[in-house]
């Protein structure tokens, strides 16, 4: 192990360009999750954990992205979809021993390689900037610490000054060095040149009788260097309640974010957000909303209490629920209004356009200022193939309206209440597609007293 004088601290500008290969790891079994989905595609923010991770690391502009899976493999490689090379590690001996699965996908680099986690996605791209930026070449390995609440069973970092004395697991440190508050997150930088000879020398003479990657530190005769960073960025998943932590406090740094820039949450701790929700100024949320992944709203807008928004983009100054559903491809223009209880999917509503209750609008186009009535539903499936309802600008549809795709409502057109509309209306059209009403005067008393007599002789 290096012993040294302390060296002084790194500048904070990014080191110099060089090769650069990520490993992420995620051969871990999962099985305190009990499910049958891979634990690193258990999603966060409506993106699985994995994704997240690749996101950040794709922002770096890595050379190689090597991702280390064992069991239910299958699913992670079908999730990356070509974007990394997938390793295999047989058997779970440790995160040394994981490391070393990637060395066939990286035997010709030469550079610098960065070790994340697959369960611990919330590592960010100027974190990890920052570390690549402490491996200065006097440094063989810049390792990610934190300082949790509750320091538990984290491995432990000695480091005064930032140069690292001794790491040591939990497992296997003294009651002096449990005392410590700086725990190690296991994601670390170091040298490709370092890295491969520095695995080969680790053993696991240990508690736990497993290769530990942090044991390269003490093995290296150059210093290395702790880079300090906040215990949510590194927090880990293991279990259903762990995810479930992860997620509230990316919930709760989202929704002050999304206020300190202009949003307003009636009741914050009501509104869930996904990982790419956009949300301009001025745009008014209240309780108990949820955001599905792609949703764009626009400022001005207001979203009132307990509705559904997925793959939906809303103008300005539009207004949508309560108790209403977006679905995937609707578009809301500037002052479109969706009432209660309406369903919009893949359809457009022009400025002004208006869907005040109990509707349901599917691959649809609908005009500026023109007025949905209440019950109007879109019969755009036939039990084999979609087919599209166009409705003119200034269009009125009548309540308790069934338009038959493919049809195209005019513009200005009226559409009678009760209509079931199966051919197109020509614009400033009237068009009444209902039975003709037949009334019979003293009927129903007849009735009522016919079946009275009859219940009463029973």
């Amino acid at each position: 192990m290096w012993h040294g004088a302390a060296m002084p601290a790194p500048s904070v500008a990014p080191s110099p360009s060089r090769p650069l290969a990520v490993v992420i790891l995620a051969a871990g079994q999962g099985t305190r999750m009990k499910s049958d989905l891979h634990k690193v595609l258990h999603p966060v923010a409506g993106r699985p954990m994995l994704l997240h991770l690749l996101a950040s690391v794709d922002a770096l502009g890595p050379d190689r992205i090597v991702v280390v899976a064992g069991a239910r493999r299958e699913q992670v490689e079908a999730a990356i979809a070509g974007r990394a090379t997938v390793a295999v590690q047989t058997e779970q001996r440790g995160t040394a021993h994981a490391v070393l699965a990637a060395h066939d996908a990286l035997a010709e680099f030469d550079g610098d390689v960065l070790i994340l986690f697959g369960d611990a996605p919330l590592v960010e791209t100027a974190t990890m900037r920052r570390l690549l930026a402490a491996l200065t070449p006097d440094v063989a390995a810049a390792v990610l610490g934190f300082r949790p609440a509750d320091p538990g069973a984290y491995g432990r970092i000695i480091a005064p000054d930032g140069i690292i004395a001794t790491m040591v697991e939990f497992k296997d440190a003294t009651a002096a060095e449990r005392a410590v508050d700086l725990c190690n997150s296991g994601v670390l930088a170091v040298r490709s040149a370092d890295l491969w000879p520095l695995l080969a020398r680790v053993g696991n003479a240990n508690a736990a009788g497993e290769y530990y990657l942090p044991d390269i530190v003490g093995l290296a005769d150059r210093p290395s260097r702790v880079v300090e960073t906040a215990a949510w960025e590194v927090a880990g998943v293991n279990s259903r309640a762990e995810l479930a932590a992860v997620e509230a406090g990316w919930q709760a740094r989202r929704r002050d974010a999304m206020m300190a820039a202009g949003v307003t949450l009636v009741a914050p701790d009501t509104v869930w957000f996904a990982h790419d929700t956009v949300v301009g100024r001025d745009v008014t949320i209240e309780p108990h909303v949820v955001f599905a992944p792609g949703v764009t709203i626009a400022d001005g807008a207001t979203i009132h209490a307990f509705c559904h928004l997925a793959g939906a983009t809303i103008g300005e100054r539009a207004e949508v629920g309560p108790f209403a559903r977006l679905r995937p491809g609707a578009d809301l223009g500037t002052k479109a209004k969706v009432g209660n209880f309406v369903e919009i999917k893949a359809t457009k509503l022009g400025n002004g356009a208006k869907v005040s209750h109990l509707t349901y609008l599917g691959d649809a186009t609908v005009g500026p200022d023109a007025n949905i009535g209440a019950g109007t539903i879109t019969c755009n499936y036939d039990g084999y193939f979609k087919y599209r309802t166009t409705i003119g600008a200034n269009a009125f549809i009548g309540s308790n309206s069934a338009l038959v795709a493919p049809v195209t409502i005019g513009d200005g057109a009226i559409v009678a209440a009760g209509s079931v509309v199966t051919a197109d209306v020509e614009a400033g059209a009237l068009a009444l597609a209902r039975g003709t009403q037949t009334v019979k005067p003293g009927w129903a008393t007849r009735f009522a007293a016919a079946m009275r007599a009859k219940k009463a002789g029973r």
